[in-house]
């Protein structure tokens, strides 16, 4: 069980991470921020992010999806990858696992796994 900013740490190892954020969207604060602010501004992509998972959960209520769940919202650009992840355990519900990554140093694949490893053992 990893609490929250041995979580971070860990994503923060996952290949080409430029930084990491456990977000509430219910707020849109982070609860814990670790990267580069040089590279990315976290505070500005948690919040702004907030509003990506928001509509992204009111369109699956109005398309009536409550036996799915989202597993990753993928926002591809062209020098960087940030995937979001909300979190599904009960006491998790209403954060998100928000990382970024340097398109041209990371795996894909390899980071959705790693990061849904991390979202299962993290306790909040």
């Amino acid at each position: 069980m990893a609490n929250v900013e041995s979580a971070l740490k860990e994503a923060m190892t996952i290949e080409g991470s430029i930084g990491v954020a456990l977000v509430d969207y219910g707020s849109g604060m982070a609860m814990g921020m670790l990267g580069d602010n040089n590279e990315l501004n976290l505070e500005v992509a948690a919040a702004g992010n907030t509003d990506v998972v928001r509509a992204k959960m009111r369109t699956m209520e109005l398309l009536n999806l409550h036996d799915n769940e989202i597993e990753d919202i993928l926002i591809t650009l062209t020098g960087q990858y940030h995937l979001i992840r909300p979190l599904t355990k009960q006491t998790g519900r209403g954060l998100f696992l928000y990382l970024a990554l340097a398109r041209n140093r990371s795996n894909l694949a390899m980071a959705r796994h790693q990061l849904r490893l991390i979202e299962n053992a993290l306790e909040v």
